[in-house]
């Protein structure tokens, strides 16, 4: 099964690193408040966090009260940034694929990922995985990239717009046919996983859980109109989706 590491390509890193760190971004502005008001109690929690990237969730846990912390990502570029500025004494850092989780030995009350779950080839196995890392009664908190923004295939605009480049509505092509998609976002042929949105729910319940809540990405009005250029088209289609699942058993 194929493992994408495009983390630890330097121009991608570099590029990335510049967008979260950029103040007006998808992921603090957008993604980031949805996740949290989703997550339950995490003071005295054990928490792992899938995709940890650049440590910025596995810092805001430990100073929520978390327990301990352990946040695995594929990408060594990744971890190192996180193990120099988002380190505490409660967190720990390792390197692992999503596809290698059912290599740790022990179990948590809280798993979370954020926008992860896109590079994962088979999220049926995934779903079960994570399932079996989870203490009963303990919740599961993830974002991925929304379908309506996976099934992009490069092939056309995202958007139709006016001359003046206004978005009019978002070009969604190709939904009903999943899997690999390769396009051009900060380097050529970069690989996500496109799936419907049944496909997501029933990969969830099938491996056991319980959903709770499901939300899909907003943002206000007044984000739209200050910042056109990069909330402009999130009035048209959703950028990501989130649920929260409890394993009962």
């Amino acid at each position: 099964m194929a493992k994408q590491n495009i983390y630890d390509n330097e121009n991608f890193f570099e590029n990335f690193k510049n967008l979260r760190t950029d103040k007006i971004n998808f992921n603090d502005c957008i993604e980031t408040p949805i996740l949290f008001a989703m997550i339950p109690e995490v003071n005295g929690k054990k928490v792992l966090d899938i995709g940890c990237g650049l440590g910025q969730h596995a810092k805001q846990y430990s100073d929520m009260g978390a327990e301990s912390v352990l946040g695995i990502d594929i990408s060594e570029k990744m971890l190192e940034y996180a193990k120099e500025h988002f380190h505490a004494k409660n967190i720990t850092y390792q390197q692992l694929a999503l596809e290698d989780i059912c290599q740790i030995d022990e179990q948590f009350d809280l798993i979370t990922s954020s926008l992860a779950f896109d590079y994962a080839e088979d999220l049926d196995k995934l779903m079960k995985n994570v399932y079996s890392l989870l203490k009963s009664g303990a919740h599961f908190v993830f974002s991925m990239s929304h379908p309506m923004a996976t099934a992009w295939d490069g092939q056309y605009d995202r958007y139709t717009r006016t001359e003046s480049g206004e978005r009019l509505y978002a070009n969604i092509s190709n939904y009903m046919v999943e899997g690999k998609r390769t396009v051009k976002w900060v380097v050529e042929n970069y690989e996500v996983y496109h799936r419907t949105f049944s496909s997501i729910v029933n990969s969830i319940v099938n491996a056991g859980f319980l959903i709770e809540e499901c939300e899909e990405s907003h943002v206000s009005e007044g984000m739209r109109k200050k910042y056109p250029a990069q909330f402009g088209g999130t009035l048209h289609r959703p950028d990501f989706i989130f649920f929260r699942c409890k394993k009962t058993i």
